[in-house]
C-alpha cells in the first residue's frame, strides 16, 4: 500500500459546513415558534392564576363584610380618598406588607403614600404585559376618545402620552367591571359590580354570578392601569381601575377603558362566582355587554 496516498481527514469541507449550518438554521426556525408558544402558554397560565387569586379574595371579602368591595371610596367631590377595590382585597391576598403602607383615610396622591404608589403587586400584573412595572401617570381631567389603530394617521392613543405627569406609580393589569356604558356618564351608578361607593352583594347579581363579569384584563397598550384607586388629578382617573364593555376585548380601535390583553385571541376575566373565563376577541358585542351587567335580565348561553 502506498502510505503517502492515505490521508486522515481532519476537518469538514466548506460544502459540508454550509449544509450543517443550513440544517441548524432550519431546526432553529422550527423550534423557536414552539418555544415562544410554550412561554406564552406559561405566562397565560400565570395570568389565569392571578385572576383566580383575585376571585378568591373577592369572595373572602364578601364573606367577611357581606358585600364586595366598592369600586373606590369617595367622601367628597374629588373622589377622595379614592382607594379602590384592588386595595381592599390586599388583606385577603397575603399582602399585609402593602396594607401597612396605606392610610386609607387619606388620598392616594399624598407624599406619605409614595412607597405604596411604587409598590408592584405581582398578583396584579399580567406576565404577558411586558415592559416596566412603573410608569409616569399623566395629569389631566380629560376623557377624550381619540381612536386609532395601526393604520390610522393618529396611531393608538396612549392616555399618558404628551401630558404633564404627576408622579411615578406601579401599574396593574386588572380592572373591575363598571358595566356596559361610558363611565363618565355616571361614575357612581354603573350597571356592573364596581363603581364609585358601590356596595354590591351576591344577591344583587340577578343575572347569575356565573354569567356576570367581575374583573377583567387591561393591557398597557393605550395607557397605564393601576391597582391603587382613583387619583383625581390623573387623566382618565376612574378608568384607571374600572373598565366597560363599550367595545369587544382587544378591539383595535377601542378606548382606554375597554378590556384587552396580550394573549393571542383572548382576554381573561373573573366571573361573579370567582371562576376564570377567557373570552375570545370575536365575542358578539351584544353578548359581551350583557355579561358586563349584573341585572340586565339577559339569558346568556353557556357557550
Amino acid at each position: 500500500m502506498n502510505i503517502s496516498s492515505v490521508r486522515a481527514r481532519t476537518a469538514f469541507t466548506l460544502v459540508e459546513l454550509l449544509v450543517v449550518i443550513a440544517i441548524i438554521g432550519i431546526l432553529v426556525g422550527l423550534l423557536l415558534p414552539a418555544v415562544q408558544a410554550a412561554r406564552e402558554a406559561a405566562r397565560r397560565m400565570s395570568c389565569q392564576n392571578n385572576l383566580h387569586q383575585i376571585g378568591v379574595a373577592a369572595h373572602n371579602y364578601h364573606a367577611a363584610f357581606s358585600r364586595f368591595p366598592s369600586g373606590w371610596i369617595a367622601s367628597n367631590a374629588l373622589d377622595e380618598p379614592g382607594w379602590g377595590w384592588a386595595k381592599a382585597l390586599l388583606p385577603f391576598m397575603e399582602q399585609d406588607n402593602v396594607v401597612r403602607l396605606i392610610d386609607d383615610r387619606l388620598p392616594i396622591e399624598l407624599p406619605q403614600h409614595e412607597a405604596a404608589r411604587l409598590f408592584s403587586v405581582a398578583s396584579f400584573i399580567c406576565p404577558s404585559d411586558t415592559g416596566p412595572n412603573l410608569f409616569e401617570i399623566g395629569e389631566g381631567d380629560g376623557h377624550d376618545h381619540l381612536l386609532g389603530n395601526d393604520d390610522d394617521e393618529h396611531g393608538p392613543h396612549n392616555v399618558d402620552d404628551g401630558l404633564p405627569t404627576l408622579f411615578t406609580i406601579a401599574k396593574g393589569n386588572y380592572s373591575g367591571v363598571f358595566g356596559s356604558f361610558d363611565i363618565h356618564d355616571n361614575p357612581y351608578r354603573g350597571d356592573g359590580i364596581f363603581f364609585g361607593n358601590s356596595r354590591m352583594r351576591i344577591a344583587d347579581i340577578r343575572d347569575g354570578t356565573s354569567n356576570t363579569l367581575m374583573v377583567g384584563e387591561r393591557s398597557s397598550r393605550l395607557g397605564g392601569t393601576i391597582w391603587h384607586g382613583v387619583i383625581h388629578e390623573a387623566n382618565e382617573a376612574e378608568a384607571r381601575i374600572i373598565g366597560v364593555a363599550d367595545h369587544g376585548p382587544n378591539d383595535p380601535i377601542g378606548h382606554f377603558e375597554d378590556f384587552s390583553s396580550y394573549h393571542r385571541g383572548v382576554t381573561g376575566f373573573v366571573m361573579g362566582d370567582g371562576s376564570v373565563r377567557h373570552l375570545a376577541d370575536n365575542i358578539d358585542i351584544v353578548v359581551f355587554k350583557a355579561m358586563a351587567t349584573r341585572q340586565g335580565g339577559e339569558v346568556i348561553s353557556a357557550q
